[in-house]
């Protein structure tokens, strides 16, 4: 059994070591092919860059792995590092993806446009069994509390068909002794999500920004409300599918109204 680990905080970032231990002590092999870069905000964008027809791979270690994981740095967004890797693009489909373990929440509405999200979306979308992490500081003090949580929530996922459902799961930055416990929680209305901005050609003055709604004091019982009061929260996303609960009119032939 084979588990992928990306991120959209790019190669560099220790949230990766964080699911590759957990995906390890689950009994999975571990592949990190995680961005070159940082790619927050990228939601499921299939961005890449190339050379001669063939993306920019290249071997290179993300800091502690466990032993025996393979580490991977791509020229690419997570949902394409995802997407490729479910045809074969680093040797054998993955039976699971984890993304993550992001620095800052991915919660409410605005998952929509994290990158975090957007790979364990397309993973799921190609039948990828998929849980995204994410911890509720930039630069997180207290990754053993995202690491006992994804832990749990991974050992849920491994039992459970989920269709075409992806976990999300958020972590306070707290000791593991002082978090509340686990909730389910369904999305704010609109929530919090990172985003990369660089000047074309100058990565130097690329910029993180963060958005953020009011929720957290408005929405208590949402996901947003929930982390801030020192709970970890975990909310079943449903990838692209067809509504037809409501029926759309239909046309036969060239009858529209002139």
């Amino acid at each position: 059994m084979l588990a992928l680990v990306t991120n959209d905080d790019g190669i560099d970032s220790p949230g990766l070591a964080v699911l590759a231990r957990v995906a390890r002590k689950e009994g999975f092999d571990v592949l990190v092919a995680a961005p070159d870069q940082e790619s927050s905000g990228a939601s499921a964008a299939l961005h890449g860059a190339e050379r001669d027809g063939r993306l920019l791979v290249n071997e290179r270690d993300a800091p502690g792995l466990p032993d025996g994981a393979r580490s991977l740095a791509v020229a690419a967004d997570p949902a394409l590092i995802a997407f490729v890797a479910a045809y074969g693009g680093f040797g054998p489909k993955p039976d699971l993806l984890l993304s993550g373990a992001n620095r800052g929440p991915n919660v409410g509405n605005a998952v929509l446009h994290s990158g975090t999200v957007g790979a364990a979306f397309t993973a799921t979308a190609l039948g990828i069994p998929s849980l995204a992490v994410s911890v509720d500081a930039e630069n997180p003090a207290h990754w053993e509390t995202a690491e006992r949580v994804a832990a749990h929530a991974l050992g849920w996922v491994a039992r459970t068909p989920l269709g075409r459902r992806t976990l999300n799961v958020n972590v306070p930055d707290i000791p593991f002794e002082e978090l509340r416990g686990l909730r389910q929680a369904p999305l704010a209305s609109f929530g919090a999500v990172h985003a990369r901005i660089a000047a074309p050609g100058d990565d130097d003055t690329a910029l993180v920004l963060s958005y953020e709604g009011t929720e957290r004091s408005t929405e208590p019982e949402s996901d947003a409300g929930l982390l801030a009061r020192g709970w970890a929260t975990a909310t079943l996303l449903l990838a692209p599918y067809a509504d037809t609960s409501v029926e759309v009119p239909t046309l036969e032939g060239n009858t529209l109204d002139r």
